[in-house]
């Protein structure tokens, strides 16, 4: 796969929303919310051009039964793939366009995480400066190599999500 960090796209917004009704006209009344997360759901934030879609469900088992239409949608159906509790669809093959990351609605803290560190990253533009330079120059050093791009970026991850957790608490409620 190969690796490439862009300027942000206004048009990921309109990716996202036309990705995401999609799935909740095939997840139907086993979604409870949708979200866009990941570095395209943060405007101005420099990422790899994949639209990460966060599908909070009613039914983690129940997702099973759509891998067929999601497949229709040109998704690969990948399971929990090393995450508990989780559903896992791409779309793009090596050209990937789309991530789908389903969780269960009880399942608060990799919800929570994931839209702590959205929401963070949104509300604290020098963070998301210092994590879209990251990932360029990561992405220049590594552009055929995914495996020692993630390992570049893992350091910087981890005490972002601690920062995002921790800013989150302080928050209250996401919105």
């Amino acid at each position: 796969m190969n690796v490439v960090v862009t300027e942000y796209k206004d048009s990921w917004k309109q990716k996202f929303d036309e990705e995401s009704q999609k799935i909740k006209d095939i997840f139907g009344n086993e979604l409870i919310a949708i979200h866009h997360i990941g570095s395209t759901s943060v405007p101005g934030l420099k990422a790899k051009p994949i639209i990460d879609i966060m599908p909070v469900v009613k039914d983690i088992k129940q997702i099973d039964l759509f891998n067929e239409q999601m497949t229709g949608l040109g998704y690969e159906c990948m399971g929990e793939l090393g995450m508990k509790g989780r559903r896992y669809f791409r779309k793009g093959g090596d050209n990937r366009t789309h991530q789908v990351h389903v969780f269960q609605g009880d399942n608060k803290e990799d919800i929570t995480r994931h839209l702590a560190v959205r929401d963070y990253l949104r509300t604290h533009p020098d963070e998301a400066n210092r994590y879209g330079d990251l990932k360029e120059s990561l992405a220049k050093r590594f552009p055929k190599e995914i495996e020692a791009y993630m390992d570049g970026k893992d350091a910087f991850v981890k005490e972002l999500e601690r920062n995002a957790l921790n800013w989150h608490s302080a928050q209250g409620e996401l919105g």
